[in-house]
């Protein structure tokens, strides 16, 4: 059954963590999603409407509906949290509400970890760190390796262990409505793993306290780091609807500079890689990030997989990656595109499809700041292809693929090889798309 909207007052959807990231709304309409089969369901058993992008394909995306009272949990604590997920290999269907922002830099008492406690016993500082990979003596050609960079990667693992929260198959994680739901310095993993929905949640400030040295990324080297908010590798049939992504309250703008290049804390929003397949990403917001969303992680990564949709999304202060896709087939379509720069974020693309990646772009809406030009909106190798129709910049219908090519030597493609099918909920118009996903999309929304 379609989504139906329904006027009320849209409760506050702001932690304290969070507080300068989400985007501010009034009233407005929360999007309740049916079950094919049956009336009104309570939030926790909803499921993925018929058609509704690439994740209802096939089985369809129940995540646990099918829970028993013994597995269904709710959390308020990282530590209740992990006992929630249990072990990735139990497929047991699970309903996990999670009441309130849960930290995962803490330890099971509740007692807050800093990057000083991840470093305890480790051997890593980062003074000694810098000294012993300086450009200046070290070389640009090879990664940093040695005691620091082994004490270095000792450090990172010790925070991984604490913060990567591995997600079993038929799993449903729903933010309790009214409390402000989500999970700050995690990192949510779904891998090699079917049926997952993950809604109404605000994923803030995962950041990893160990970024990597690499000396041969690009001209002038980068630093990488390790933790997405959430990670899908290998993974299918996942709905991931309602949520918001920021980097608040830490923007990249205060970042340090070491040999030149931003010390990165921050990697991905909401990644889909290494074969993952079936998904679908609605009315989330992706807002103060830089490189936001990978489809594919190489350009290897699976050939006949990473099927992604994406629609009625936010994507605000985004300078990337929204998304940069790679070889699957990818359905971009009702989403809202705000490059105006914010909190330091100036936007560099949008979309961006290489590695013979199929994307068909529809209806979708470009706000563009004074001086800002429609052909920086995407990005490619020359192998990807691009076929939009109906996008819309400042409200103009704009054939974002010409002005791209017309400005570029590597010409994006404008056919593809498939017409998507699973469309329910498409509007043949972006005209109102700026107004009406404002106050029915990211957390703090769904009822």
């Amino acid at each position: 059954m379609a989504a139906r909207s329904h006027r009320r007052s849209l409760r506050s959807r702001r932690a304290a963590v969070v507080c300068a990231a989400v985007v501010a709304a009034g009233a407005g309409a929360g999007v309740f999603v049916m079950n094919a089969n049956a009336g009104t369901v309570d939030l926790y058993h909803q499921t993925l409407a018929a058609k509704d992008g690439w994740a209802s394909s096939g089985t369809g995306t129940t995540g646990g509906t099918k829970a028993d009272a013994a597995h269904t949990f709710t959390v308020s604590t990282r530590a209740q949290l992990v006992k929630a997920l249990g072990s990735v290999s139990d497929t047991t269907p699970r309903i996990i509400k999670v009441n309130g922002m849960i930290d995962a830099n803490t330890d099971d008492s509740g007692r807050k970890l800093t990057c000083a406690d991840y470093a305890s016993g480790t051997g890593y500082s980062l003074s000694a760190y810098l000294k012993a990979y300086d450009p200046a003596t070290y070389g640009r050609s090879k990664l940093p390796s040695g005691t620091q960079e082994k004490a270095r990667a000792a450090a990172q693992a010790k925070q991984g262990k604490n913060i990567v929260l591995k997600v079993p198959a038929n799993t449903t994680i729903v933010g309790v409505p009214g409390t402000n739901a989500g999970l700050t310095g995690a990192m949510l993993q779904i891998q090699n793993v079917d049926n997952v929905i993950v809604r109404n949640l605000t994923f803030a400030a995962t950041e990893d306290c160990f970024p990597q040295w690499d000396p041969t990324d690009g001209d002038d080297g980068n630093w990488n780091s390790n933790y997405d908010s959430v990670s899908l590798r290998g993974a299918t049939h996942v709905w991931a609807d309602h949520n918001t992504f920021t980097d608040a309250p830490h923007f990249d703008s205060a970042n340090p500079k070491y040999f030149g290049r931003e010390y990165q804390i921050h990697d991905g929003a909401l990644d889909i890689t290494k074969g993952s397949d079936l998904v679908t990403v609605s009315r989330n917001q992706f807002t103060n990030h830089d490189k936001t969303m990978l489809i594919g992680g190489s350009d290897t990564d699976s050939v006949g997989k990473l099927r992604v949709s994406l629609h009625h999304n936010v994507w605000k202060g985004i300078m990337q990656r929204a998304p940069l896709a790679r070889i699957g087939q990818i359905h971009i379509y009702n989403n809202y595109y705000d490059v105006t720069p914010l909190n330091g974020y100036a936007p560099q693309y949008s979309i961006n499809s290489r590695a013979k990646a199929q994307v068909v772009a529809e209806n979708n809406y470009w706000k563009l700041p004074s001086g800002a030009k429609a052909a920086k909106l995407l990005s490619g190798d020359g192998t990807g292809s691009v076929k939009g129709s109906g996008n819309l910049v400042n409200g103009t219908v704009t054939d974002l693929v010409a002005a791209y090519n017309a400005a570029s030597s590597k010409d994006l493609k404008t056919t593809v090889n498939w017409t998507p099918a699973l469309t329910a909920g498409l509007e043949a118009s972006a005209g109102d798309l700026p107004t009406s996903l404002a106050t029915t999309t990211g957390a703090g929304v769904l009822n």
